[in-house]
């Protein structure tokens, strides 16, 4: 019997909020601190670098979903565009990538709203809440999202009115300039900060729910990256007049030091609103990684099992049941910085085969130069450079695994 299709019911405002809630998630209250301890000040000069890197990926997202409006994102449009196997490899680091990216949200959440001691399992069961939500239906996604998304700006809010009614430095005393580490320690702080703006690539993996996807996805990708860049830049720029660099490299919950230096009485809504963030990024994460198992599944890229679309709910319920087990494993045996590094590693790839492929389409369905294409290519890799040296080993070895499974299943006839 052929599987039901998944039903096109986001419009502009949904897809943008899913995006948002990806982007503003729980990277903007963790990033900040080792950005500042790898540059210093000139974590601006690394949020600037990142910024450029992801409007490159952006554009890249962006053009190649209006071509090809399905599930999967970069992992259809590597198949489309250059082939079965860099297909593969975008989508596999996708999907491992972040799988990784699910349980950092999900331990960075229990890190803000659980009691001491109690942080894994009430971890574990934000994994499972959330699957359960996506599990009925991409609407109740995007309406979660958007009140994620408004409780997450609202709190954002509260930080910069403290910030600025304690005085912020003006920012020529810091000196934007390389910290210690130099300039690789600028793109090393690119590097972490890039992992805070990647949320915009749910949009396109969703492009199978997507009203009018040649429209919609090109716009709510645009708007979700603008909103997510002047938020991180007002917020750093904050971050960094209140705390100082030395400060905010120190510190393990930098936004909350911001509101403590003036509004002691704000701490709560801090911890509230990074709690909020990270579901939100979880909620995203766990749509993006689903849809995109399913369109490998489709393929036999994946095992066939996690190709079922629920008949009621026309959502990829094999493949959401599947990444909550991973996820939980994860949870329970990593630590943040883990998850974060391999994450990194997975999504960066990813966007070299999304850059790639679009740098292959026709001048019909090409919205932007090809130079931002070459750009993209050229940061991402760059990047990966910058990532810990057992992030960079782990992440290989994943991908060779994939790649091994592949293997097997075309020698099988799969």
């Amino acid at each position: 019997m052929t599987s039901p299709a998944l039903a096109r019911r986001l419009g502009t405002v949904d897809a943008t909020v899913i995006g948002l809630g990806s982007m503003i998630g729980a990277g903007i209250f963790a990033s900040f601190a080792p950005a500042a301890a790898a540059a210093g000040a000139g974590l601006l000069i690394g949020l600037v670098i990142a910024a450029v890197v992801a409007i490159c990926n952006a554009t890249a997202s962006a053009q190649l979903a209006a071509q090809y409006p399905t599930s999967g994102g970069s992992y259809v449009y590597g198949r489309e565009r250059l082939g079965a196997w860099p297909g593969f490899l975008a989508g596999w680091s996708f999907v491992v990538g972040k799988t990784a990216s699910c349980a950092a949200m999900a331990i960075t959440f229990a890190a803000y709203a659980a009691p001491a001691g109690w942080e894994r399992p009430v971890a574990v069961a934000a994994v499972l809440a959330l699957v359960a939500v996506n599990y009925f239906g991409v609407t109740r996604t995007a309406q979660l999202t958007r009140v994620i998304v408004v409780v997450v700006i609202v709190v954002l809010g509260v930080i910069v009115a403290s910030g600025l009614s304690g005085g912020a430095r003006p920012l020529p005393e810091l000196g934007v300039l390389p910290g210690d580490g130099g300039w690789y320690g600028i793109l090393q702080s690119a590097g972490l900060l890039f992992f805070a703006f990647a949320g915009y690539a749910r949009i396109a993996t969703m492009g199978e729910e997507v009203r009018d996807p040649r429209r919609t996805i090109p716009r709510a990708i645009g708007l979700a990256l603008g909103i997510a860049l002047v938020i991180y830049a007002v917020v750093a720029v904050l971050a960094l007049s209140v705390l100082g660099p030395r400060d905010l490299a120190a510190s393990a919950a930098p936004l909350l030091d911001v509101v403590e230096r003036n509004w002691d009485w704000a701490a709560p809504v801090v911890r509230i609103g990074a709690a909020a963030a990270a579901l939100g990024a979880l909620l995203a994460l766990i749509a993006g990684v689903g849809r995109t198992s399913l369109a490998m599944a489709r393929n036999g890229d994946l095992p066939r099992w996690l190709s079922g679309v629920h008949p009621v709910h026309r959502v990829p319920h094999h493949a959401e049941l599947a990444l909550a087990v991973v996820v939980c494993a994860l949870v329970l045996t990593v630590d943040l910085r883990e998850a974060i590094g391999f994450s990194s590693f997975g999504v960066l790839l990813y966007y070299v085969v999304a850059n790639l492929a679009a740098f292959t389409q026709t001048r019909t369905d090409r919205r932007y130069p090809r130079a931002l294409q070459i750009l993209g290519v050229g940061g991402c890799l760059v990047l990966v450079a910058t990532l810990p040296p057992v992030s960079i080993v782990v992440g290989l070895g994943v991908l060779a695994a994939g790649v091994v499974y592949r293997v097997l299943a075309i020698r099988s006839g799969r």
